[in-house]
């Protein structure tokens, strides 16, 4: 058999692995895409949707301040989030590698994913009852005398942040540990060899090497956070809507499929443009 006749089978062979794959992304996810971008170029008219070709949808996201204010309400909360949990997650993940025993690491990581095991509506509501006027947090600040009264922290923006950051610090923790777990120590000791103190060692040399680690997790939290219904619902209430509440009261109370169809075609292209700014950091991840 000629080499080419077996670069052509290796390429079938290849294929049919392939191709349930591909032919699953293209039933569950290319043509229900397809149809929700075509549908959100139509109309509702009473209640029918006529399949007449408009950009009224759009016109109307970007021409009604409620709707354009809730996609701001998305980004802020997004960006919130994920600052707070690269913040709290970075020493995390630098301690279980650094600091805890080998032996250990494993034990700590499980420890650190235990949010994970827990149904997400589960812990909405267990957030809910802790954030409350007469839940732990409040009962605790009243007691150490730092309040008089009880804050509000259910039903705000501040509780569906603290409901957010509690699972994506785990999440971002497990991939800034995938890369520092990589780094090898000779880097640290030529930098000390150099004359780099420990900051600078850090600022210089583990930050941008641990990088791609920190913007993997930074984009998955964008994408899951900024798409995620449940907890600013359960959470926030609806003081200040998020995209994806409005998404669902235009399917719920007005079956308006049009225009849900375009808020989700909007939120698709801001995580495209999320991934863009990522693009570069991922394909190192990738390498």
């Amino acid at each position: 058999m000629t080499a080419t006749a077996l670069e052509r089978r290796e390429r079938r062979k290849a294929w049919g692995f392939a191709l349930p794959a591909v032919l699953w992304t293209v039933a569950f996810f290319l043509v229900p895409f397809l149809y929700m971008a075509a549908i959100s170029f139509w109309k509702r008219e009473g209640r029918e949707i006529v399949a007449t070709w408009t950009l009224d949808n759009y016109a109307a996201f970007f021409g009604k301040p409620h709707l354009l204010k809730a996609l701001f309400n998305s980004l802020e909360v997004t960006l919130t989030v994920t600052i707070i949990s690269i913040l709290l997650a970075y020493p995390l993940a630098w301690i279980i590698a650094e600091r805890v025993p080998r032996r250990w690491q494993r034990f700590a990581l499980i420890m650190a994913i235990l949010p994970f095991w827990t149904s997400y509506v589960v812990r909405s509501y267990s957030w809910l009852l802790v954030l409350s006027k007469g839940g732990v947090v409040n009962q605790a600040l009243m007691w150490t005398g730092l309040i008089a009264e009880p804050l509000e922290l259910s039903a705000t923006r501040t509780g569906t942040v603290i409901g957010f950051v509690h699972f994506f610090v785990m999440l971002l923790t497990l991939t800034i540990y995938a890369n520092l777990v990589q780094l090898s120590p000779n880097y640290r000791r030529a930098a000390a060899d150099l004359g780099a103190n420990g900051f600078q060692t850090f600022w210089h040399v583990t930050l941008p090497l641990t990088l791609p680690g920190i913007m993997v997790g930074a984009f998955l939290t964008f994408v899951l956070c900024i798409g995620d219904y449940i907890t600013p619902q359960i959470l926030g209430g609806n003081n200040e809507l998020v995209l994806p509440q409005v998404i669902m009261l235009q399917l719920g109370r007005r079956a308006d499929f049009p225009m849900a169809a375009a808020l989700s075609l909007v939120l698709m292209v801001v995580v495209t443009i999320a991934y863009l700014a990522c693009a570069r950091w991922l394909k190192m991840e990738r390498t």
